[in-house]
């Protein structure tokens, strides 16, 4: 058995099982366009066929090629998909603040997407489902309660460069593969130019470092860039709260999330 088969069929059934232990049978994912939100579309077409809802939100920073892959992912799998926009509500936003960076307008778009989302699932008595992979969750690359938010998440535990091998696998339209990664945030914006490196130059250094656990000057021995090596060790550390429920000041004997912790599926 090949291991994206049996990664596919693992994480069928992690879907199927996180989602029913919740007493729910829907899940909704936003569908940008993208490799990742694309993977997590197919894998769980495969589990919820019509109980899936794929929303697409777009803006006026989207790309019509990202608009067009995901309508081709919609036709070639069969997906359940809307489209509610987020471009009145960021324009009036913007309206408010014309002097907006592209940091802040993306972390605005990414949360108005999540709110969209989330409000859609609460019509829909469904659950979110989130699409961020390994390398954003390790580097931190995601907005806090934007894209990095959700109920259930398939794929945080590969890297974008597995994420790419298993869409080849899925049969993910070829077009979503073949395309820079962007989460079209604004005009021009692409993950790697704003990483400053590939993701396959940033995964094997990360896989060295967070799997095998070796040393920073055992992985530059390796010939990984020392400058690079030394940002994903920053990033890694500075961004470990967005991989972390917000931490809360311990005053009784049981506190949420120091002494009070619960496996999701335990039953009274």
């Amino acid at each position: 058995m090949s291991k994206y088969l049996q990664i596919t069929e693992y994480l069928q059934h992690f879907l199927e099982n996180e989602v029913k232990k919740t007493g729910l049978n829907k899940v909704v994912l936003g569908l940008s366009g993208g490799l990742d939100s694309a993977v997590v579309a197919v894998l769980a077409q495969k589990v919820f066929q019509d109980d899936l809802l794929c929303v697409k939100m777009p803006s006026h920073y989207s790309s019509q090629s990202s608009l067009d892959d995901a309508d081709e992912l919609c036709r070639d799998f069969n997906l359940n998909a809307i489209t509610a926009s987020i471009e009145p509500m960021l324009q009036a936003y913007e309206s408010m603040n014309p002097h907006l960076d592209n940091l802040r307008k993306g972390n605005f778009s990414s949360r108005m997407r999540m709110a969209t989302l989330f409000d859609i699932s609460a019509k829909e008595s469904a659950l979110v489902l989130g699409t961020s992979n390994k390398s954003e969750l390790m580097l931190g690359y995601g907005t806090l309660y934007g894209d990095l938010a959700s109920a259930v998440n398939p794929i945080g535990d590969l890297y974008k460069s597995e994420v790419f091998e298993l869409a080849t696998f899925l049969g993910v339209t070829q077009s979503i593969i073949s395309k820079p990664p962007s989460a079209d945030l604004w005009d021009g914006q692409s993950d790697e130019a704003d990483l400053g490196y590939t993701y396959k130059e940033l995964d094997f250094a990360m896989q060295l470092y967070v799997e095998e656990r070796l040393s920073r000057d055992e992985i530059v021995d390796k010939g990984v860039d020392a400058k690079m090596l030394d940002m994903i060790i920053n990033r890694i550390f500075r961004n470990h709260f967005k991989r972390k429920m917000p931490v809360i000041a311990k005053l009784t004997s049981r506190t949420i999330n120091h002494d009070f912790n619960y496996p999701r599926d335990i039953k009274l």
